[in-house]
């Protein structure tokens, strides 16, 4: 598009009719991705950080502040200690993380306030003794240790 825009013909409507002309010529068929939506993140203002952000995203990549880190860490560790095979993981599981809870309690780090404290490490043992029982006595019909 080299033309220039005539001397007294308005904006808007030389742009229309160049819109319109290139459509008559064929010039918006087969363009890359026809008919098929906008990626995300089209819509919004410019970000000097958005190949960052779209790497992320396609990476599933995150970055939080470290209470929020922590404390996902802490709920993934409950997790894990309740699907561990023996006490004595549990206990290895348990402990480690409390090791960090209590560092991060005693030297909070900027950002949002942890809210959490270390876990009983007896009380998740007894939780997991349960679970196991239930397991078992649901798998096979007994109640065997």
């Amino acid at each position: 598009m080299t033309e220039r825009k005539p001397p007294g013909v308005p904006f808007e409507s030389w742009v229309d009719k160049q819109i319109r002309d290139a459509e008559r010529r064929g010039e918006f068929d087969r363009l890359p991705g026809a008919g098929r939506p906008l990626p995300p993140g089209t819509d919004t203002t410019y970000d000097e950080l958005w190949w960052i952000k779209r790497k992320m995203a396609r990476e599933g990549l995150s970055v939080l502040p470290p209470t929020l880190a922590l404390r996902k860490e802490a709920e993934d560790a409950l997790a894990a200690a309740f699907a561990a095979p023996t006490e004595r993981i549990v206990r290895k599981i348990i402990t480690d993380v409390n090791v960090k809870l209590r560092e991060m309690m005693f030297k909070p780090p900027p950002g949002p306030p942890l809210g959490m404290k270390p876990y009983d490490v007896e009380d998740v043992v007894r939780l997991w003794r349960e679970r196991r029982a239930d397991t078992r006595a649901q798998g096979d019909g007994s109640d065997v240790q």
